[in-house]
């Protein structure tokens, strides 16, 4: 497995990192032919990247012909941290990595989109709000935009506000967050005309994200006249990924998403990060010998690729 660093020596700080460093998977076609690219971004409530909206999802955009990305970014498990704009930085850095070697991934660099689960979808959903306001020092990409050309947005944690997933926003901004910041990452609140158009998707019955969260990203996007499509299922749990047979028999590839978390496990059991006792049982539990899980699908969402592939046919 190929794996792409996002971050070189002296660039990445996280505290909490234990050696992971940020980066990408390719999945790329080998045939020489110019082609859009999917750059796909698991959830996991800024705690983990989860796998099981990864390999999954890129292949099944690799088959629409896109070449396609997974990129596992910075989180926060341990709650020790707060990321505040570290996986901005991250996929920030992902696109404009991407973009500036369009030509050696045979990637048309005006057709570059990224499709989000979650906090995932919180997290692409703030860079199509704020790709202005994420800056690069480094001097080969500084100069590179890092404005997504569009989005896909899967049952996404949007709001800090009423309908807020109050987990993914103390795992990002930590307990204490400022109204400043509560309101800065409230993504409703900070849509432009220049936000890329965006594709967004939710069940009714979502127990953890509240389906509000997508109708108020859809609102907002309306009232600035940005090109949007909005979908809603009449059921289904949240996690749905893309909800079909290979779903639902756990065929999530490799788990390379976890790498943090698996760093961070082994840095619990040999004591070198002070938890308390049952936060330290409860991770190894939870992690020491992981295995993603899924559900029972939902055959009306399963239908969510193809109009999210027709959609961006239509606008790219």
């Amino acid at each position: 497995m190929e794996k792409v660093n996002l971050w070189k020596d002296g660039e990445y700080d996280y505290s909490l990192a234990f050696g992971f460093v940020p980066n990408m998977v390719p999945y790329l076609h080998e045939d020489n032919k110019v082609r859009p690219c999917m750059v796909v971004v698991p959830g996991g409530g800024y705690c983990v990247v989860s796998p099981t909206e990864g390999e999954i999802v890129a292949k099944k955009f690799y088959d629409y012909g896109y070449n396609a990305f997974v990129v596992t970014y910075t989180t926060n498990i341990l709650m020790k941290e707060p990321l505040k704009d570290q996986p901005m930085k991250d996929l920030s850095r992902a696109i404009r990595y991407i973009r500036k070697n369009a030509k050696e991934y045979c990637i048309d660099e005006n057709k570059i989109v990224i499709c989000g689960f979650s906090a995932g979808a919180h997290l692409c959903g703030s860079i199509c709000v704020h790709y202005n306001d994420v800056k690069d020092e480094n001097d080969e990409l500084k100069d590179i935009s890092n404005r997504p050309d569009a989005a896909i947005l899967s049952y996404p944690v949007i709001t800090s506000g009423e309908y807020a997933h109050r987990e993914s926003f103390i795992a990002l901004l930590g307990a204490d967050a400022s109204k400043e910041e509560l309101t800065y990452y409230s993504l409703e609140k900070n849509v432009t005309e220049n936000t890329p158009p965006v594709f967004l998707w939710q069940t009714v019955t979502d127990e953890l994200v509240p389906v509000e969260n997508s109708y108020l990203f859809a609102k907002a996007l309306k009232e600035k006249g940005v090109k949007h499509a909005h979908h809603v299922f009449s059921s289904g749990k949240h996690g749905l990924s893309l909800s079909n047979e290979q779903w639902k028999n756990c065929e999530f590839g490799e788990p390379y998403t976890m790498e943090q978390i698996f760093e961070i496990v082994k840095a619990v059991k040999a004591g070198t990060v002070d938890i308390p006792e049952e936060n330290k049982k409860g991770l190894i539990d939870a992690y020491d010998d992981f295995k993603a899980d899924s559900g029972e699908p939902v055959k009306e969402a399963e239908i969510w690729p193809e109009l999210a592939k027709q959609w961006l046919e239509d606008i790219l």
